[in-house]
C-alpha cells in the first residue's frame, strides 16, 4: 500500500509539473522570430550538471520530426566538439502523448545505452512509420541493442524514472523553453531554430557561446 501511496503521489505532482508548464509556455508565447544575436539570455541563470566544463545541453522529444531533423546536424558537431564542452541530452514529456517516449529515453539512460536507443527511436519512428507509444514495443526496441526487456520495462516505470521525469519538466520550465528542440548553453543561453535561424544557426550560435563562456570561466 505504501509503494501504491508513493506511486501516486509522485503521478499527482507529475501532473501538476506539466499543467505548470503548459501555463509557462501560454505565458511565454510560442512564436518568436529569428534573434539577431542567435540565442536568448535566461534569467535567473540555471544550475549546470558540471562545473569545470561549459555544458550543452538539448531539450528532445523522440517524436518530434524537428529533433530528428536536427540530429545528424547535433551528431556531426558532438564528434568535433571542444574537450571542454559536456553535451547533455533531457526529454521532459510537455505533452502527454510524450510521456512513454520520455520514459524510455530515461530507462536507457539509466542502463547506458542513451546514444543507442535515442537513434534507434528516430529510426523506428520517423523512417520505418511506427509511433512506438506503446511501453511494450520502446521495451522490445531496447533489447535490441543488448539490454534485458522485462529489467527496460521494469525501469521505465520505476522512482528513478519518475524523479527524472518530474525534474526534467521543472528544468524546461525554469529555462523558459517554448518548443523543442530548444539547446541551452552553460545555463544562459535559450537557442532553437526560432531564435537562431535554422539548423544551422542552432550550430553557430552553439559554438559562440560556447568559446564565449570558455573565456569568462578562464578555462584551458
Amino acid at each position: 500500500m505504501k509503494t501504491a501511496t508513493k506511486q501516486a503521489r509522485t503521478t499527482t505532482v507529475f501532473a501538476a509539473s506539466v499543467g505548470a508548464l503548459i501555463l509557462a509556455l501560454a505565458a511565454f508565447g510560442l512564436s518568436k522570430n529569428a534573434n539577431a544575436a542567435g540565442f536568448e539570455n535566461i534569467s535567473p541563470p540555471q544550475n549546470t550538471s558540471v562545473t569545470d566544463k561549459v555544458e550543452v545541453l538539448e531539450y528532445l522529444w523522440l517524436g518530434c520530426p524537428h529533433c530528428y531533423s536536427l540530429e545528424p546536424s547535433m551528431e556531426a558537431w558532438e564528434k568535433t566538439k571542444p574537450d571542454y564542452v559536456h553535451f547533455v541530452r533531457e526529454a521532459p514529456p510537455l505533452n502527454r502523448s510524450w510521456e512513454n517516449h520520455s520514459r524510455g529515453f530515461y530507462a536507457a539512460q539509466l542502463m547506458g545505452k542513451e546514444n543507442e536507443f535515442v537513434f534507434a527511436m528516430f529510426e523506428a519512428i520517423h523512417e520505418k512509420k511506427q509511433p512506438m507509444q506503446d511501453k511494450k514495443k520502446i521495451a522490445a526496441l531496447a533489447a535490441t541493442l543488448g539490454l534485458d526487456e522485462q529489467k527496460f520495462l521494469a525501469a521505465m516505470d520505476s522512482f528513478a524514472v519518475n524523479g527524472k521525469l518530474k525534474r526534467s519538466v521543472e528544468m524546461a520550465i525554469k529555462s523558459g523553453i517554448s518548443s523543442v528542440p530548444s539547446v541551452i548553453v552553460n545555463g544562459k543561453y535559450r537557442l532553437s531554430s526560432s531564435i537562431s535561424g535554422g539548423h544551422e544557426g542552432i550550430i553557430d550560435s552553439i559554438n559562440e557561446r560556447a568559446a564565449f563562456e570558455k573565456e569568462a570561466m578562464k578555462l584551458p
